[in-house]
């Protein structure tokens, strides 16, 4: 056979084709469908979706293509050169009318009762290729629905078994739960056996569903979607800050679905960016200001009376006794506002790191972090170290692209305290307690000296004991043979006692081995605030501080004890200071028995922001939702209280003369990582106990995410849950026991018992930010298990 003809100047990897009688170049390789969809020439399709693999089983992409005797599924026939396409031929209208034909045989007409009604692509594509009669007579097939969880609701009667769903949990979701059952008319797509979904990006089938088989329960029946209102947000429970549509009606916040940004979020949202804003009209929201009056009751009280008695308490507060807590999902605004307002006041003791122990790391040094790899180039590293992370529910969709880089060949390698559930193998993995895991990373250091790298002198005396086996050696070899690595270090890492030795080792590493080092920031915006100095000049992580009992506490978007990694300390604090001043959203019974004054303010959805993501991304949003109550932006409240405190240069009128002083600090900010300054040493106690490994659950990283009733019925939310090594239990005589009794220096909780090979020997996993684990201390805490009394 004869080569094809090639036109003069076509690169060497496109091909030439004319599509409807237009010439056109598309890649080689790429199907019809591509070529298309280049050209902007529509062409029906139910089971194609540009994110999923190719399926080819609805058939309604039929294109004729040049002597081919039957019309080709456009998804699923590649390019050819000098193929010509042609879409609007009688013979291929008529193929694309028949299979819309067959679709409808079975589809209930309920469309006026569909939550997927004005915006269903089987609308739409009915409108265009469907009869207006069907030649049908027989009885509709009806099929059963299955709960599959509180987030997605199921009408499969509906579904047209186009495969989306299940494609996109197997290929993207990793978690292989929902499958065709059946064959011919009896198909149904399900979980086999009647199982809650366990994917912490199952919301996505909502989206990729193009009928209304999938549909949102929490939106359920709420509204139409032409009475909704779309406004472009950021999400802000984890620091990637995925790109989201906020749909509101009359200003209330009804759903949240994704808006596509390729270096970011792609097509996606995490089901904790999708379903947390049940959260924003929770029981316990603050709609007035609250002051406490000469009779020890808090009350609301205007404004202005609650400014005023702010402003006394902060005049008469010592410097030397005072600390700011700032939660990291604080857009820059307010972050810049808040340690300009305090700073003024001379109270240094400013911090936004609320889950960090280890005083060590680089307190006072303010600079805007990056990732050394953009995340979108992670898909296509070919090895990935993970230092102290599970990345699948800390960061969702940056365990995606992890999985998108295991796909393509990747080996990964990770160093952690539990052996977390991934969604992609691992090429060899370290588990260990707290205690040992800088042993662990040492080891994998050590290698990289031998293979001649030059250790820095801050860990000369870390690498002296270590020992490098064969394991470490391999780990370090596939590192340096990838022509793109990457070094992440995570949130578990973070909060670990020694995060400043484990930081500083995998930095290392990384250099060694030529890869980029990523270290996730720990929250929403952590790098924004980390860049505008909303750190402590003192050198005292916030446990340490907290344990010193304040006299004067400021809270701003920080509830106690839950978002701070030592509960116990952030407790005692909080029931011994004089004087609690409070900008907060919410307002707990902890909050209201101790605050002198509370001032609502509002959350993310509801303000002009800006956040800046791992890219060193400063990303602005308009506000979206109807602030309730008497709640105002949190840079406006604190504008006001400067204004009652007599500070000069707090003259804003607007949200954009504070976003253009913001503006110039990030962009003088240095993304330069500040070398350790001192030797340093592993200081975790060892010994022959059990030590804590204490995890935050992707549903309880921040107070919205832990108000919404949907995300805490799922199964990945937090437990009151103790899980220990089956040799541990066996060791304790606790091996057939339902509860244990948990001590630990500070108090002691009664949980459940889930032994486990996922932890490792000398290890008990319990979840923090919950109250059965508020008094049992921190990441490497020791702690004793015994069997609960009869």
């Amino acid at each position: 056979m004869s080569a094809q003809p090639v036109t003069p100047n076509t690169p060497p990897d496109m091909v030439n084709v004319e599509v409807d009688g237009r010439p056109m170049q598309v890649k080689k390789g790429s199907m019809i469908i591509h070529a298309t969809d280049a050209a902007k020439i529509p062409v029906p399709r139910f089971c194609y979706h540009e994110k999923l693999p190719i399926a080819a089983n609805c058939r309604m992409c039929l294109v004729d293509v040049e002597k081919a005797p039957k019309p080709v599924p456009a998804c699923a026939t590649p390019v050819m050169e000098g193929m010509k396409i042609w879409t609007q031929t009688a013979r291929a209208l008529n193929s694309q009318r028949n299979v819309m034909e067959f679709l409808l045989i079975n589809h209930p007409l309920d469309c006026p009762i569909c939550d997927q009604g004005g915006e269903c692509e089987l609308q739409d594509v009915a409108m265009g290729y469907g009869r207006s009669v069907s030649r049908f007579a027989e009885r509709k097939r009806v099929v059963a629905d299955e709960d599959i969880g509180p987030l997605v609701a199921t009408e499969m009667t509906r579904c047209i078994h186009c495969t989306r769903c299940v494609r996109f949990m197997s290929e993207i979701a990793g978690t292989y739960e929902l499958g065709g059952i059946g064959r011919g008319e009896n198909t149904e797509i399900g979980t086999y056996i009647g199982k809650s979904i366990e994917s912490e990006l199952g919301g996505n089938i909502i989206d990729v569903c193009p009928v209304g088989a999938l549909t949102n329960k929490v939106f359920r029946f709420r509204a139409r979607p032409w009475e909704l209102i779309a406004r472009d947000a950021i999400a802000d429970h984890d620091a990637l800050g995925s790109n989201q549509f906020v749909h509101l009606r009359r200003g209330e916040v009804l759903r949240v679905v994704p808006r596509a940004n390729e270096a970011i979020n792609e097509s996606w949202l995490s089901d904790r960016d999708r379903y947390s804003h049940q959260g924003l009209l929770a029981a316990d929201r603050v709609t007035a200001p609250m002051l406490r009056d000469t009779d020890g009751v808090l009350r609301e009280a205007s404004w202005e009376q609650a400014l005023e008695g702010a402003a006394k308490l902060l005049k008469q507060a010592k410097s030397s006794s005072a600390a700011a807590l700032v939660g990291s999902a604080t857009s820059n605004e307010e972050g810049y506002l808040v340690g300009k307002v305090l700073r003024a006041l001379g109270i240094e003791q400013i911090d936004h790191r609320l889950r960090v122990i280890d005083s060590r790391l680089q307190a006072g040094t303010a600079s805007l972090p990056r990732f050394q790899m953009p995340l979108a180039e992670i898909e296509r590293a070919g090895a990935i170290l993970i230092v102290g992370s599970n990345p699948r529910l800390d960061q969702p969709l940056l365990g995606h692209r992890i999985r998108k880089a295991w796909k393509h060949g990747a080996k990964v390698f990770a160093i952690n305290p539990i052996a977390f559930e991934f969604h992609f193998d691992c090429a060899d993995q370290w588990v260990s307690e707290p205690s040992r895991q800088v042993a662990s990373l040492a080891a994998l250091a050590k290698a990289a000296v031998e293979a001649g790298a030059a250790a820095p002198t801050a860990l000369q005396n870390v690498l002296q004991g270590a020992i490098a086996d064969d394991r470490a050696r391999a780990a370090i070899a596939a590192l340096q043979a990838a022509s793109s690595k990457l070094v992440l270090v995570g949130d578990t890492a973070h909060q670990h006692a020694d995060a400043s030795v484990l930081r500083a080792l995998a930095r290392f590493i990384a250099q060694a081995t030529g890869a980029a080092c990523n270290e996730v920031p720990a929250g929403a915006n952590a790098a924004g605030l980390n860049a505008l100095n909303v750190l402590p000049t003192s050198g005292k992580a916030v446990g340490e501080a907290l344990r010193a009992n304040p006299e004067t506490l400021i809270l701003y978007r920080a509830e106690l004890p839950y978002d701070v990694a030592d509960m116990a300390a952030a407790q005692n604090a909080l029931l011994a200071a004089k004087s609690v001043i409070a900008f907060a959203a919410y307002a707990n019974d902890a909050l209201k028995a101790r605050a002198n004054v509370i001032l609502p303010i509002g959350l993310t959805p509801e303000i002009d922001a800006s956040l800046v993501n791992v890219d060193a991304t400063v990303q602005r949003q308009s506000a979206s939702a109807k602030l309730p109550g008497q709640s105002r932006p949190g840079w406006r409240v604190l504008r006001a209280l400067a204004g009652n405190l007599e500070l000069p240069g707090f003259t804003y009128n607007d949200f954009a003369e504070v976003h253009a002083d913001v503006a110039k600090v990030l962009a003088a900010a240095s993304s330069d990582t500040p070398a350790e300054s001192t030797t340093l040493a592993a200081q975790s106690e060892t010994g022959d106990g059990l030590r804590l490994v204490a995890t935050v659950a992707p549903y309880s990283v921040d107070a919205t995410v832990r108000r919404s009733p949907a995300l805490q019925s799922t199964p990945i939310a937090a437990s009151a849950t103790v899980a220990v090594h089956p040799a541990d239990a066996k060791r304790l005589q606790i091996q057939d026991a339902r509860t244990v009794k948990v001590k630990s220096g500070q108090g002691e909780a009664e949980l459940a018992l889930l032994v486990t090979e996922r932890v490792p020997v000398g290890a008990a996993w319990i979840e923090s930010a919950q109250d059965a684990s508020l008094k049992l201390g921190v990441m490497g805490s020791p702690l004793t298990v015994t069997r609960s009394e009869a």
